[in-house]
């Protein structure tokens, strides 16, 4: 619980470190930038601990799966965004809990009860109600932008599955964070690059808070998720995540 708690914190403090540079580095490079210095960090590991035979044991096929997933959750996101406010992509992106314990329910260690599941819905209620209010926003774009959150946070949830049933499940920690930010490094930089969201301006400011992303979230806070993934109950880890916007707001 104190190790989850210390990441919700992590990445309640990773939308400060993102909108506070986005004039000098755009979203999606910040993230391409941050996943492709992590990879080269994984990287090295697996090929260190398990060398040649790294990617003949099983693992590729859901590995690449679950950083495709991984990716999509970003991408929507970004795209949300666009049209619907951050508070309502914050509520609808924290969906993921929900389809996370959907997707786990046939699993016994993970089926939750009756009563954990009104508690799921008292906490997703709870985190509309602090972050959902009058906007100007038109309603069909916000329909729209409220939709991309809920498919990204399906996909967050959902790739928890993959996590826990697929054969990516037996691999090492460091290994799954390399198939996700590996996957992710590519597909977001393609998308930036085929879309003009290239701009970079490195300054004191960008750089530290790029050195923050990739260093803090990308790669300490992914390996202690991943590892906590494969060490407790899934289903109930993410119910904590509930918190993270809560801390973002605070900062």
């Amino acid at each position: 619980m104190s190790l989850v708690l210390l990441l919700c914190v992590v990445w309640g403090f990773q939308q400060v470190a993102m909108k506070g540079v986005a004039l000098d580095v755009l979203p999606i490079m910040q993230l391409t930038i941050r996943f492709a210095l992590a990879a080269v960090f994984f990287a090295a590991w697996v090929l260190l601990a398990e060398g040649r035979r790294a990617f003949s044991d099983g693992t590729l096929p859901s590995g690449l799966l679950l950083g495709v997933m991984f990716s999509l959750e970003f991408l929507l996101v970004g795209q949300a965004l666009r049209y619907t406010t951050a508070a309502h992509t914050i509520v609808f992106l924290y969906s993921a809990p929900i389809f996370t314990a959907m997707g786990l329910q046939f699993h016994p260690e993970e089926r939750l009860s009756r009563l954990q599941w009104l508690g799921i819905a008292i906490a997703f209620v709870g985190i509309a109600i602090a972050f959902l209010g009058f906007t100007a926003t038109p309603p069909m774009e916000m329909l729209r932008g409220d939709v991309l959150a809920l498919l990204a946070g399906a996909f967050w949830g959902f790739s928890n599955v993959v996590l826990r049933r697929g054969q990516v499940s037996h691999a090492a920690a460091y290994k799954t964070v390399f198939y996700q930010i590996g996957t992710a490094s590519i597909l977001l930089g393609g998308f930036a690059i085929a879309t003009g969201q290239t701009h970079v301006a490195l300054k004191p400011l960008s750089i530290a808070s790029l050195a923050y992303q990739t260093l803090i979230i990308s790669v300490a806070s992914y390996l202690i998720w991943f590892w906590l993934l494969k060490t407790y109950q899934t289903s109930r880890l993410m119910l904590m995540s509930f918190v993270t916007p809560l801390f973002g707001v605070l900062f």
